[in-house]
């Protein structure tokens, strides 16, 4: 397929306070538009890692994405709740901010069964689901950081022993035929802080069981039948293909895309394969204009 050409908007960066806790937006695109297309990132993310879409999407409609709590450059309180419950309720404060009631859901990581368990309990808002990578994960076994994650002691021990070497082959692990980029990895290692630690052993602990919570989901999402795209680099090595095509479970005439030797971050390691794919979707959902 084509790349879709680079057309972007004018996107821009600023401070906002949802719920008491301050964050930061990126947008592009209609800004007092009710509809938009809201990105959502996962672990060890931020709204920087949409930077490069965010700006493409805005040239057919709005588009925005804000820091999670405990990411990035929001707000990360030691008493938040570090839970699906507790970012769900944050993405909904945030979603009223900000004015937007219907919604097309961009996904990726943890913001996977953030952005289904959103969608789970307001399904007449959502115009459609794009995960990449993520998504409802029914039956799904957790993976050997994350397991490590959620052991008390050893979970600390590895945090505090986390140096941006070591960060950096985590990260690139499964990558092979495309690394990311060293800024990237540099970027995400930067806002790795302590309270990003904690709050991510939190999640992970707070989720040991997610197959119940995801096949609740799914069962909520499943007679809506809401139009979805669902993008897969092959070489993931925490988030395996298998989970591509379970997403059909809550979203049943999804139509999926592997990359073959992208890993867990498509949209980073090849992103014009990746918009090739993710924008003509957008387009279409959100009634964009063509491409001339």
């Amino acid at each position: 397929m084509e790349a879709t050409p680079a057309t972007r908007s004018e996107q821009t960066e600023r401070r906002i306070t949802v719920a008491g806790l301050q964050t930061r937006l990126l947008e592009a695109g209609p800004g007092d538009a009710t509809e938009a297309v809201v990105f959502v990132h996962g672990n060890p993310g931020s709204a920087a890692d949409w930077h490069d879409l965010v700006g493409r999407t805005g040239a057919f409609a709005r588009a925005v994405a804000f820091d999670m709590p405990g990411f990035g450059q929001a707000g990360k309180p030691r008493d938040f709740e570090y839970s699906v419950p507790g970012e769900v309720r944050f993405l909904d404060a945030a979603l009223a901010e900000l004015g937007i009631d219907r919604v097309h859901l961009v996904l990726h990581d943890l913001g996977g069964p953030w952005g289904a368990e959103w969608a789970a309990r307001h399904p007449e808002r959502v115009a459609s689901v794009l995960p990449v990578n993520t998504g409802v994960f029914v039956d799904y076994k957790w993976h050997i950081l994350a397991r490590i994650w959620q052991t008390p002691v050893a979970g600390e021990l590895f945090m505090a022993t986390t140096t941006r070497f070591a960060f950096r082959t985590l990260i690139k692990r499964g990558q092979q035929k495309r690394p990311l980029p060293r800024e990237f990895v540099d970027s995400m290692y930067g806002n790795f802080d302590r309270d990003t630690r904690h709050a991510v052993l939190q999640h992970y602990r707070a989720e040991r069981r997610p197959q119940a919570d995801a096949r609740r989901a799914a069962d909520a999402l499943r007679p809506h039948d809401i139009p979805a795209l669902v993008v897969w680099g092959a070489r993931d090595p925490y988030l395996g293909l298998d989970l591509a095509e379970a997403q059909k479970q809550a979203f049943p005439s999804a139509r999926l895309v592997v990359i073959p030797d992208s890993g867990h971050w498509p949209f980073i390691d090849n992103p014009e394969e990746a918009a090739s794919h993710m924008l003509p979707f957008l387009r279409e959902q959100t009634g964009g204009p063509k491409e001339a």
